[in-house]
């Protein structure tokens, strides 16, 4: 059981709209924000797309259900407007620790007092926004693996101020959705997943920009010598390149060095991944 009925998520780019999907077919209520309208169109054609693909992956999904989801997501331009009921924020914005801040403090103004924050920051700790919150004890971290109705885990992760009701409450949240909580004790950038994910996606991204091998042959290697069904640069497309060039830039030299990388040979050219049909592979329909 949860507290939570009304679910606004920030953001419907790749993972956001994924999360506020997979919260609707549950039977929960959404809105989904972005900034503007247009960008709410193409967010609609992907909640269309996250429905067939339900219907054909995901069991129970099938016979009407799916598109039952679609009538429970609204959509909103209007931050006030987007979050005058909720229960609980899900903040799905890019990787920018500065929007993030001014999000945050627009969002503590305009939620009413009940709202729970939780930010599905990948690299940012919760201690990097709580402060621009204003509510430090209902804010804390949930974080979605890409491909929710598949790789189902949704990461807990508070910091000292948070509630611990508000965390277990956001606990029986993430299993009411029907994903597999994973509590975390303490913060740690990049959490659980993250901190195993992260270096290889880094060691594979120096082994290009150093001209050692290029992703067919790296991502070939990793498949062959570990049994992974995907490579690194697979992993890449499926994250999406934006994102992947966003955490890039804020990091070491070698990192931002793969993000010029990033920039210049797929985001300028539209390349951003599986979401686009095409980044370091091509993808068909």
């Amino acid at each position: 059981m949860t507290d939570i009925t009304n679910v606004t998520v920030l953001g419907t780019g790749v993972l956001g709209s994924q999360i506020a999907y997979q919260t609707a077919f549950h039977g929960f209520t959404v809105t989904a924000y972005d900034i503007t309208d247009e960008v709410l169109a193409t967010a609609e054609k992907r909640f269309a797309g996250l429905a067939a693909t339900y219907e054909s992956e995901v069991a129970g999904a099938a016979g009407g259900a799916a598109q039952q989801a679609l009538q429970r997501i609204r959509y909103s331009s209007d931050l006030a407007d987007a979050v005058a009921d909720a229960d609980l924020v899900i903040e799905a914005i890019p990787e920018n620790l500065q929007l993030k801040q001014e999000t945050y403090t627009k969002l503590g103004e305009l939620a009413p007092e009940k709202t729970i924050f939780a930010t599905n920051s990948s690299t940012l700790l919760p201690s990097d926004l709580v402060a621009f919150t204003g509510r430090p004890a209902e804010f804390l971290a949930l974080h979605f693996a890409n491909h929710v109705w598949v790789n189902n885990t949704a990461e807990i992760m508070g910091t000292t101020q948070t509630d611990p009701a508000v965390y277990q409450t956001v606990v029986d949240f993430a299993s009411a959705i029907g994903m597999v909580p994973i509590e975390i004790k303490k913060e740690k950038a990049g959490y659980v997943l993250n901190s195993l994910l992260v270096p290889l996606l880094d060691a594979a991204s120096e082994l290009l920009v150093d001209g050692i091998a290029d992703p067919e042959t790296i991502d070939k290697t990793w498949r062959i010598g570990t049994g992974s069904p995907v490579g690194p640069f697979q992993i890449f497309d499926i994250v999406g390149l934006t994102t992947a060039y966003n955490i890039s830039a804020a990091a070491g030299p070698k990192q931002r060095e793969f993000a010029a990388y990033l920039k210049e040979n797929y985001i300028d050219k539209g390349k951003l991944g599986l979401s686009t049909g095409e980044g370091f592979y091509r993808y068909s329909a």
